[in-house]
């Protein structure tokens, strides 16, 4: 919690430094996103090398472990698609960019600032930062109301780690490991997800134009 609160203010700060910037420094400001960006991806693949249990999991539970991630996938896209036809400012394809970070703010927010601009940036990073806080504080509602793997799924890439303690807690030392390679294999979709729906978006923007 106290984690997610210091990204929130530091995002804040962000936001004051941005509005204090000279038209001049937007540049390399820009460049600095960039920069930002392939160390982020950088690090995802240290992280997911590195996780020996996630390998071991494997090993013990085949093929159906990865219906886990999957129905997450699933299901969220599902969900921010239909609520996409009750905005009028976001559409279908920059929806499902913001819904594809899987609770993975960091990573997600700076590519779609990068590609898509900083408002739709900023959506994404409230839209997942909100998906982190909700697993931490309703994991034990969710557990009672959807079953154990109710806070694996809501707390999306984020079950490998900020939200791995509760997930443990609440659901057992089980459904942990679960979170864990469910969340390894959301963070490494990220990446590739988040881009190509912003780049159908552009296509179909491109279409009807």
């Amino acid at each position: 919690m106290k984690n997610s609160l210091l990204i929130a203010l530091c995002f804040l700060l962000g936001v004051a430094a941005g509005y204090l910037l000279l038209e001049s420094e937007s540049e390399l400001l820009s460049r600095g996103v960039t920069y930002v960006l392939f160390l982020l991806i950088f690090f995802v693949g240290v992280g997911v090398g590195a996780n020996v249990q996630v390998w071991q999991v494997l090993k013990r539970m085949h093929f159906r472990i990865f219906f886990v991630p999957f129905a997450v996938v699933f299901g969220t896209l599902m969900g921010v698609g239909a609520v996409s036809f009750f905005l009028r400012d976001i559409g279908f394809f920059q929806a499902l960019a913001v819904g594809s970070g899987f609770g993975y703010y960091s990573l997600s927010s700076v590519i779609i600032a990068r590609e898509a601009g900083g408002v739709l940036g900023m959506t994404a990073l409230v839209s997942n930062l909100l998906r982190e806080l909700a697993t931490l504080l309703l994991a034990p509602l969710l557990v009672h109301l959807f079953g154990d793997l109710a806070p694996v799924a809501c707390g999306g890439a984020t079950a490998m780690d900020t939200t791995l303690p509760v997930i443990a807690k609440v659901s057992g030392e089980e459904y942990a490991v679960i979170g864990i390679f469910s969340g390894v294999v959301l963070t490494v979709l990220v990446p590739v997800l988040v881009p190509l729906f912003l780049k159908l978006g552009f296509a179909v923007m491109g279409g009807l134009q």
